[in-house]
């Protein structure tokens, strides 16, 4: 027979502990073996017991969810967490999600997903409710872009950087060349070369550039 996965609810509401359990129970794959109504008990539950997944509420009052979660996961990070909530909000699944989170679900959400939830969690995947798997890849683009950012200033020479932040602050060719002591020929160059490293078209998009990655002025 197959082991069930061993299943613990966290949420400081009774009704929606017991309304949980019940459609839980009804599987034949999952038993739930703890209820907790807070994070201090949640913590307590797990010490003493062996748990495969957590459904852990965020908004919580003595230790919310988010605590909850970073103590559990400084505990042990083989036990796997859906953070169960009301709250559709980017900043608590991105939070929660760079916590250690495996999963992210609204408390509206129909028990066969929830159950979905669990068993991919259990497998080793994850878990994001629909309504947020738009915000998700908006934050994973943004830190493709950060990242792909950094690397296009790590190209840049010392003397490359130094004539970007000039352009930055409006300065000409000519200028940049008397500030730095160097020929205008040479400035044109750098110019060329800032242009072309970071993909960028005009002088214009390379201030641009300069003020969203805050380039440090010279």
């Amino acid at each position: 027979m197959r082991d069930k996965i061993k299943v613990m609810i966290v949420d400081d509401h009774s009704l929606m502990r017991e309304g949980l359990a019940r459609i839980l129970e009804l599987e034949d794959n999952i038993t739930v073996v703890a209820e907790a109504c807070d994070g201090v008990e949640a913590i307590e539950f797990f010490k003493k017991m062996d748990i495969d997944v957590i459904l852990l509420d965020i908004n919580m009052s003595n230790m919310n969810g988010i605590e909850t979660l970073r103590a559990l996961k400084n505990m042990d990070s083989s036990s796997k967490i859906i953070m169960l909530t009301i709250y559709d909000e980017r900043e608590y699944l991105i939070e929660t999600l760079n916590l250690g989170a495996n999963g992210y679900m609204l408390k509206d959400s129909e028990s066969s997903s929830l159950i979905s939830a669990i068993i991919n969690v259990y497998k080793g995947g994850s878990y994001v409710h629909p309504n947020l798997a738009g915000e998700l890849l908006k934050e994973i683009n943004r830190k493709k872009e950060s990242k792909s950012s950094k690397r296009g200033l790590n190209s840049l020479t010392k003397r490359e950087y130094e004539v970007l932040s000039l352009i930055a602050d409006g300065l000409s060719n000519k200028e940049i060349s008397e500030r730095l002591f160097i020929s205008e020929k040479t400035v044109k160059n750098h110019v060329s070369s800032i242009l072309r490293k970071l993909d960028l078209s005009d002088r214009t998009q390379a201030a641009i550039y300069a003020y969203k990655n805050n380039v440090k002025k010279i």
